[in-house]
């Protein structure tokens, strides 16, 4: 296996000025060791962090010697191609080619908190600092090369990185040499926010779309080739000298806690021992080989508790007849119990499992715990929340806890990564050594924090004129943050709680989105008790787009269903109801590339062979990114097999900064959201998960993979980018299953739309099988 040896601590000075570059943070900025978007990694031990201030423009960027540009991005990006994109907006500003950029990422030592990924924010917010002070360094060296060259600055150009008089070619200066190893010095306007809205802003006014070069275009991503001949370094590969390896040990039964331990169940393994932090419980030993023999072989008595959990088989009765621990109406208007009284109402309800994260691998950590403080390796999204968390749960200042987000196996939400930093930490902590942890698949399936399982209950009335005169939407389930967002503290890491941090459940659920002018309307949520409050394996929290898939599941199919009970085109049906011409637009760019054929739900029925076939059509807004899609379906009665095929996405997120990136992260966003659909349901009896591989947990096949995907992109130079990480995520489910309806005739309303269950529904419509 390929492994990547981490350095010996070098200051941040010393390896700027080796690199013929000033420094660029502020003068009380740590030193510390850079972590590149190649190197993915940093110093092995953190360094003195004094406070750091995003109002300098020397906080954000750099310029060697060499003439090559360093742009500090406080965000991971994990897997989607941002990095490249933030590149290219930065060498945008500086008129530099977007080859001499290099990021340092994700690096609470080096980069400012803001706000790690979430919400689709990495273009739409993360970049906006950044865009602002490459817009101002280049005003400053245009003004000093103005001054050097003894030229008025409207009589300057500047092309990649050097500044000529338009007057006299021979005349020129270049970025590097007015840098020559010295530093802007000059303030930006900050507005004091940490997070998603860090905000700094310059004097100097960025460029307007109409001057883009290189925004707009499809540059290749700087991270395919190295991962294509696998020469990326992940976390997975990172090595510390005299490092150790960890495996936690979680019990048969959720909630159980360790009683005593059988140390000669291991005494035949050489260096094996365990460990134990209050109910958190491990073992380490001197190679992953050994470490897993161990965790196989070492004998753990557990305490008897009740089995905490209802059976996966009966989670919907329960949760719909569970007491409500919170419930909220979020969107009102109008009078909707007046308007449903004696008019045609439709009605119905829809189902969402727990879903895992099934990241590629379990989650990997490396963590080194010194006198001096803390460093730990990790693929969090949220690396300053992780560093807020572990200092929390060891007592430490944060700035004594240095957090680097470093490229694992999968992310898309809060995963197990969070976790696997801290029970890391807490090894290297009672070992004294560096510790890599890393769990089996049962872990990663079993133990990783879930996506919410849910019930929605739907019902509106329909006016005589064909149109909605009242909705009605609520949805019923798990708090979608019994554990929070990120992992800022150590109640809501997994090791938090077995060290003694109780778990306070959030209430948070929410509604779907959606641009539909109703008169009267009421939308709203409620939550249940969780199951099993403190260390629980269906514990919950954001899963990508958090409840996107399952409340628009809920909100399109219905829409659909009022469709058909209109009459109506599904697509014209939803027409009928924007005021918006953007939302127009996207709708109706969806059915131009998709050649749809109008008519009621069923109008696109057909056959291939034995094969039912048939179209759906959904929309859905997340924020200002809209997005319109078309699925078109196949049905083998006799299997129940849905083969999603074909895909037509109209996709509007303001301005395209990358083209190519954008239909590859729109093309990623539908083969996961196809595989949520059709696949992915966490099972579980009375005890624990029982959904622990990918025999009992299966995600899409490659055969199960759509056969083409069009992607229809609509361009706003003028809206600023608002997005695309999740939004195509959230309307997949509603296609498939309003493609699914077109096709046979019947409605699915529980995801996911496995074989079985298919097949149960075409027979219970007398469809034979």
């Amino acid at each position: 296996m390929k492994t990547m040896e981490l350095p010996d601590p070098v200051s941040r000075r010393q390896m700027l000025q080796a690199l013929g570059a000033f420094i660029v943070l502020a003068p009380a900025v740590a030193e510390a060791a850079a972590t590149s978007t190649a190197a993915g990694a940093g110093a092995a031990a953190p360094m003195p962090m004094p406070p750091r201030h995003p109002g300098e423009l020397d906080a954000w960027l750099a310029i060697g010697r060499d003439g090559r540009v360093t742009a500090y991005y406080g965000k991971p990006d994990i897997g989607i191609g941002v990095n490249t994109a933030i590149a290219q907006i930065v060498a945008e500003e500086l008129d530099v080619p977007v080859s001499v950029i290099d990021l340092v990422v994700a690096d609470t030592a080096l980069t400012f908190d803001q706000g790690g990924v979430s919400g689709s924010t990495g273009i739409q917010r993360g970049a906006v600092p950044l865009r602002n002070a490459a817009a101002e360094a280049r005003a400053v060296l245009l003004a000093q090369a103005a001054a050097r060259l003894a030229t008025p600055i409207e009589r300057l150009q500047v092309r990649d990185g050097v500044i000529a008089s338009l007057d006299d070619a021979g005349r020129h200066i270049s970025y590097a040499e007015l840098v020559n190893g010295g530093a802007f010095d000059r303030k930006l306007d900050w507005n004091g926010v940490y997070g998603n809205g860090l905000v700094a802003t310059g004097k100097a006014k960025p460029k307007s779309p109409g001057q883009y070069k290189l925004v707009g275009t499809s540059v290749p991503r700087f991270d395919v080739p190295a991962k294509s001949f696998a020469q990326f370094d992940y976390v997975t590969d990172l090595r510390r000298p005299g490092m150790l390896y960890g495996r936690a040990l979680r019990p048969a039964v959720a909630g159980a806690t360790p009683v005593s331990v059988d140390d000669a169940s291991i005494a035949h393994i050489a260096g094996a021992r365990v460990l134990r932090k209050g109910d958190f419980i491990a073992v380490v030993a001197n190679s992953e080989w050994d470490v897993v023999q161990a965790s196989r072989a070492v004998k753990v008595t557990w305490s008897q508790v009740p089995e905490p959990f209802v059976p996966h088989t009966e989670l919907y009765d329960y949760l719909r007849k569970a007491p409500v621990v919170r419930r909220v109406v979020d969107k009102s208007a109008g009078d909707v119990d007046a308007a449903l009284a004696g008019a045609h109402v439709v009605s119905a309800e829809y189902e969402w499992p727990y879903q895992s994260h099934a990241s590629m691998t379990p989650a990997c950590a490396v963590a080194e715990v010194t006198a001096e403080g803390v460093t730990v390796w990790h693929s969090s999204q949220k690396p300053h929340a992780t560093s807020q968390g572990i200092a929390k749960m060891l007592g430490l200042p944060v700035e004594k806890v240095r957090s680097i987000s470093t490229t694992g196996p999968g992310s898309y939400g809060r995963n197990d990564a969070g976790d696997a930093a801290a029970d890391a930490v807490i090894l290297s902590q009672l070992t004294g050594r560096p510790v890599r942890l890393q769990g089996a698949r049962s872990d990663g399936h079993g133990w990783d924090p879930k996506g919410a399982a849910s019930v929605h209950f739907v019902s509106a009335a329909l006016g005589s004129d064909g149109k909605l005169t009242a909705y009605r939407y609520f949805s019923k389930g798990f708090s979608r943050v019994e554990v929070s967002t990120s992992e800022s503290k150590p109640n809501d890491l997994l090791a938090g709680m077995l060290v003694g941090f109780d778990n306070v459940s959030a209430q948070e659920f929410g509604t779907p989105e959606d641009g539909y002018a109703i008169p009267n309307r009421q939308m709203g949520w409620e939550t249940v008790p969780t199951m099993l409050r403190n260390a629980s394996p269906l514990r919950t929290s954001h899963l990508r787009d958090p409840l996107g898939p399952q409340v628009h599941f809920a909100s399109e199919s219905f829409i659909d269903e009022c469709a058909l009970a209109a009459g109506a085109d599904p697509i014209e049906f939803r027409l009928r109801h924007f005021t918006d011409a953007r939302h127009v637009a996207v709708v109706k760019a969806a059915a131009e590339k998709a050649k749809w054929h109008a008519g009621p739900p069923g109008a696109r029925r057909s056959r291939r062979g034995k094969l039912l076939v048939g179209r759906g059509f959904a929309y859905t807004p997340r924020g200002e990114t809209l997005v319109a899609m078309v699925a078109e379906v196949e049905v083998d009665p006799a299997t129940g097999r849905v083969w999603a095929r074909h895909f037509v996405v109209a996709h509007d997120c303001g301005l395209v900064v990358n083209p190519e990136n954008l239909r590859q992260c729109i093309e990623g966003n539908i083969v996961q959201s196809t595989s949520r659909a059709m696949f992915e349901e966490v099972t579980f009896d009375k005890r624990n998960v029982t959904s622990v591989d990918w025999a009992t947990y299966p995600i899409l096949d490659i055969k199960d993979c759509p056969e083409s995907i069009d992607i229809v992109l609509i361009d706003r130079k003028e809206a600023p980018p608002s997005g695309a990480g999740e939004p195509s995520t959230r309307t997949t489910a509603a296609a498939i299953a309003n493609a699914i309806f077109d096709a046979t005739g019947v409605r699915m309303r529980r995801a996911p739309f496995t074989p079985e269950r298919v097949k149960a529904a075409l027979r219970g419509a007398g469809i034979k099988t």
